[in-house]
């Protein structure tokens, strides 16, 4: 498995960590890659009960690596595509998953977490969807699921603002299950990966699937038309722009085209 995500297991309970912490685990063509071979591999473990997923360094994630966007902008590979899959392949792990949040999760990486079946957060970290600030749109798949967890509201309050929550915050909308102290967030996380694990697998097993068919007909919605016009933004000049305000710690200028 690359050194971008690494893997261990003790007591039924998997802990997958993030490993790009000097680029606040931004996710990169090859972290992507490493995480969708991960899940992979621990899906076919009988010894694994129960997912822990986190970031190395001070963040969680910080969603999409805004280098490698810029620098593939107009190609054909898709990386947000590639994105929207792998997290779905998370979200279809056949153990149930936990996001210990102790940092920044922010755009793909708050779609990372909710993506988990569960969120643990200390009570320092942040959630937020920042794209409009860089000319980004959401894609459709990622925008179902912030509205599946927090609803249309909160949802439209994350979008259009670009503005990150606090862990107080996101615990009042529904957005994580649990905000606890920073020096006790992997106790409190490693106490609940351990009473799911001591849980009958078959009904662990089933208890997802009841959820996802119950969430089932979300993924019938024709959505080519949205994909077109997050396509368009993407490429677009404001988002070129975006991407290098981001990079450059400065304001960026929109000019709507």
């Amino acid at each position: 498995m690359a050194d971008e995500v690494l893997s261990t297991v003790a007591d039924g309970v998997a802990t997958v960590t993030l490993n790009r912490p000097d680029k606040r685990n931004a996710m990169n063509a090859a972290l992507l890659t490493a995480l969708r071979d991960c899940f992979d591999a621990l899906d076919a473990r009988v010894d694994v009960r129960v997912v822990v997923l986190r970031g190395a360094g001070p963040a969680f994630c910080a969603g999409m690596d805004l280098r490698e966007m810029e620098a593939r902008q107009g190609a054909t590979t898709d990386g947000e595509a590639a994105v929207v899959t792998v997290l779905q392949r998370v979200e279809r792990s056949r153990h149930p998953t936990i996001a210990m949040v102790h940092g920044d999760a922010l755009a793909g990486g708050m779609e990372l977490a909710l993506h988990c079946d569960l969120r643990v957060a200390a009570d320092g970290a942040r959630f937020g969807m920042p794209l409009a600030r860089i000319g980004l749109i959401v894609p459709f798949p990622l925008g179902q699921k912030i509205i599946e967890i927090v609803g249309p509201a909160h949802a439209r309050q994350l979008l259009l603002s670009g503005r990150p929550l606090d862990a107080r915050r996101a615990y009042a909308i529904g957005m994580v299950n649990e905000v606890v102290l920073a020096t006790d967030l992997e106790r409190v996380t490693g106490d609940l990966a351990r009473t799911i694990a001591e849980n009958a697998p078959l009904s662990l097993a089933g208890m997802k699937a009841v959820i996802r068919r119950a969430l089932g007909p979300r993924e019938g919605i024709v959505h080519d038309d949205l994909d077109a016009l997050a396509r368009d933004a993407r490429q677009s000049a404001d988002a070129s722009e975006g991407r290098r305000a981001m990079l450059e710690k400065r304001k960026a200028v929109f000019r709507g085209e």
